[in-house]
């Protein structure tokens, strides 16, 4: 992995920082002049992944949250978020679209579907009592062409 620049955040898994660890890594981004469309693809996927710790990695409980996000080559974004809650048990169940643990709560569960359609790729660790990681990569500045 060729690294051309790298951030790391910490922060309370509180909903307030919700919004501060979209807009930081979208800003540390920044550098890549992604256009609005790339921007509001990070923003969902951070804000996604983000909720998540919130809301079932420390249900009921405030923990950590961290964020490492890298600059690689070919105007590639690296973005790891991880914290130390509960874990996932299953984690091909957790990304089963509609699922949810917090269905009391009115969650559509559809987090992790979100995250896999706004990136080019996502792949989640946990381990149970442990935590769980989220590392997502996206390209920027890939033009598609309509057919």
């Amino acid at each position: 992995m060729n690294v051309k620049n790298e951030m790391k955040l910490c922060f309370k898994s509180i909903s307030e920082n919700e919004g501060f660890a979209r807009t930081a890594v979208c800003g540390f981004c920044a550098m890549l002049d992604p256009n609005i469309e790339e921007i509001s693809d990070i923003r969902t996927a951070v804000s996604e992944a983000v909720t998540n710790c919130i809301v079932h990695a420390y249900r009921g409980t405030i923990g950590t949250i961290e964020i490492t996000a890298k600059i690689l080559a070919g105007n590639e974004l690296y973005i790891k978020i991880k914290d130390k809650g509960c874990g996932i048990p299953d984690i091909e169940k957790a990304m089963e679209p509609l699922y949810t643990t917090a269905a009391c709560e009115e969650r559509a569960g559809l987090g992790f579907a979100v995250m896999e359609s706004f990136m080019d790729s996502l792949k989640v660790k946990s381990a149970v009592g442990r935590g769980t990681s989220v590392t997502m990569r996206k390209k920027i500045g890939v033009r598609y062409e309509q057919t």
